[in-house]
């Protein structure tokens, strides 16, 4: 239940449908129960049981003061002329029946309101964690979970949670009302079907319990069917180059028969709910008519047999909701297993975030120190950085080398808050970084990584993206500082040229070229580059690298590179060793006192 009003508060103010809505559902319940009300004294004009003039009823303001008055105006007009006070009743029938339905429509109008509205803000709060999330919360989920998420997910609650408010809000009413009419036509008769339909609620609970527990699990392997599709698109090169399209598809078919059993035992069970409760309902019915048609046997008469045709009619209409609400029950459990994975993903805090007394910080003006740093992925795990002690004064250029795995992407992701150190602190300006406000951080930051992100839009947008009332002029500029200008002007449609999936209708060097022209855009002080040229061919490298040297002018620079000849102008070089710091200094000191860069200098310089 708890899980259940979570999800329906995000349908918030409920003051803007609430109140519309329940007035809308209790009027179209009135005009609809009006309408077999009128069946007792339709049946009384049918079998000719109005012969004489009726007695006048008080005057009075209550429903049934009401209902005697509009059965004594009937009543007279039917002992005069039964042939218009059929007519009469017809009209009065078929009147209600289009109020009722008009109610009915408004208010189911209200709700897709309401449903559209939690589905909306649903799928918004998860984007806003997705893209709050720091990396360490991605490196511990499957992006097939994460997708699903937001997608199956999200469906599932619309299509079964939010869908069942209208049973749940509406259905109750109309048994309420119904059972109220049903104790003033008998009481006795009433009292009898309450004993009886107990029994069914009982059987539906059953099924909804086992239902339960099968729906967490095939949400969990319709996660991992989108895994496996994520990574089939995504590293296709890589299935086709090992000839491994069988393997993937042995590994798809697994998972997407098991997910084939649980939800065809999930379908069976949540279909069974509804002949069971409409075989029960109908055993229930037998048992009015045996026992309201004694009443009606009767010598002494206590139920006259107009009312109790119009009492099995009543009671037929409950049947519906009843079972409305037994498949409901068995839909949301099913539902709720959406929702607390949804829940989940909503409750998880965000590791990287503002302090509350965090400061703003609007330029870099002296240097950034890392001090006595370590970093670990793992909580319990070894660390891939030990006490990191270095500074880089503002306008240099620093470059980290070492091995694969030797931590210098680790140490640039500190500086902008990828990640935060396990222990030590990264200062700027002689302030601690954890003590400044995030987005004004990264504002000071530019970032070219040797896989170009791009997205799935035009040259203009990839290279302004994320800057409102950026000019042509300006994108230009910083294509023409990118080296990037003269092949974006050759293509079809120019700036406004659609790029495709990451960047696919470009070579890796345009690519690459994109993402510095963004970087020059941003104009930050302070650029990471990790590896941007390692993966490109000679031309285009030398394009990259003057592009890049643009870049870097009057800026202060940390550079990530195994090619060692294209950080020899560097100020200073950090050199890393399986986390730890093992030499720093100028290439030629280096070159000259250090082993490890020797060691690394001299195996390239034969390559």
């Amino acid at each position: 239940m708890k899980t259940f009003l979570r999800i329906l508060s995000f349908s918030r103010p409920y003051s803007s449908y609430v109140p519309k809505y329940l007035l809308l559902v209790v009027l179209g319940i009135v005009f609809g129960a009006f309408n077999f009300t009128l069946l007792i004294p339709l049946l009384d004009v049918l079998f000719n049981n109005i012969d004489t003039l009726p007695v006048k009823p008080e005057a009075g303001f209550s429903l049934l003061t009401i209902k005697d008055h509009f059965y004594y105006r009937m009543e007279i007009l039917a002992a005069q002329d039964k042939g218009s006070a059929l007519l009469f009743i017809c009209a009065v029938i078929l009147g209600c029946t289009l109020l009722a339905n008009l109610f009915r429509w408004l208010s189911q109008s209200v709700l897709t309101k309401m449903r559209t509205t939690v589905v909306y803000r649903l799928r918004k709060e998860i984007f806003g964690k997705y893209s709050s999330f720091d990396l360490g919360f991605y490196g511990s989920q499957k992006k097939g979970d994460l997708i699903s998420v937001v997608s199956g997910d999200v469906q599932e609650i619309e299509s079964s949670v939010v869908s069942s408010v209208q049973v749940i809000f509406r259905e109750p009413l109309i048994i309420i009302v119904y059972f109220i009419i049903l104790f003033v036509i008998s009481v006795k008769l009433t009292l009898f079907t309450l004993i009886l339909l107990p029994v069914s609620g009982i059987i539906i609970t059953g099924i909804s319990r086992r239902l339960r527990k099968q729906a967490d699990e095939g949400q969990r392997l319709l996660g991992s069917i989108l895994s496996v599709t994520e990574e089939l698109i995504s590293g296709l090169r890589v299935v086709k180059a090992f000839n491994a399209e069988r393997f993937v598809r042995e590994k798809f078919d697994a998972e997407n028969d098991a997910y084939r059993k649980v939800s065809a035992s999930i379908v069976n069970k949540r279909e069974l709910a509804s002949p069971v409760s409409e075989f029960l309902g109908v055993a229930v019915v037998v048992g009015v008519i045996l026992y309201g048609g004694k009443l009606v046997f009767q010598a002494d008469r206590e139920l006259e047999p107009s009312a109790f045709i119009a009492y099995l009619v009543f009671y037929s209409q409950i049947l519906s909701p009843a079972k409305n609400i037994s498949s409901a029950i068995t839909s949301v459990q099913r539902g709720l297993a959406a929702s607390r994975r949804v829940i989940n993903i909503l409750d998880e805090q965000e590791e990287i975030k503002d302090l509350p007394d965090a400061k703003p910080v609007k330029e870099f003006t002296s240097e950034i120190a890392f001090r006595n740093v370590s970093f670990s992925y793992l909580k319990d795990g070894g660390y891939a950085l030990r006490s990191i002690n270095f500074s880089i004064p503002a306008g240099k250029t620093i470059a980290l080398v070492g091995q694969s795995g030797s931590g210098k992407t680790t140490l640039a992701d500190l500086l902008p808050r990828f990640y935060d150190p396990t222990q030590g602190e990264v200062l700027l300006d002689g302030n601690d970084i954890r003590m400044l406000r995030l987005h004004d951080l990264r504002n000071l930051i530019g970032f070219v990584s040797q896989e170009s992100i791009l997205f799935n839009d035009t040259i203009f947008n990839n290279i302004a993206f994320a800057r409102e009332n950026t000019t042509e002029a300006e994108v230009i500029h910083a294509a023409k500082v990118a080296n990037a200008h003269e092949f974006i002007v050759a293509l079809p449609n120019g700036y406004q040229t659609n790029i495709g999936d990451r960047g696919s209708k470009l070579s890796g060097g345009q690519r690459q070229r994109l993402s510095i022209a963004r970087a020059v855009l941003k104009n930050p002080p302070i650029l990471i580059l990790d590896e941007a040229t390692s993966a490109l061919d000679t031309e285009s490298e030398r394009l990259v690298q003057d592009a890049l040297n643009r870049l870097m002018k009057n800026r202060t620079s940390v550079i990530i590179a195994h090619r060692l000849s294209t950080i020899q102008h560097a100020d200073e070089i950090i050199v890393l060793h399986e986390g730890i710091l093992v030499e720093r200094g100028s290439h030629t000191q280096l070159l000259a006192t250090g082993s490890y860069y020797k060691k690394l200098y001299e195996m390239q310089a034969f390559q």
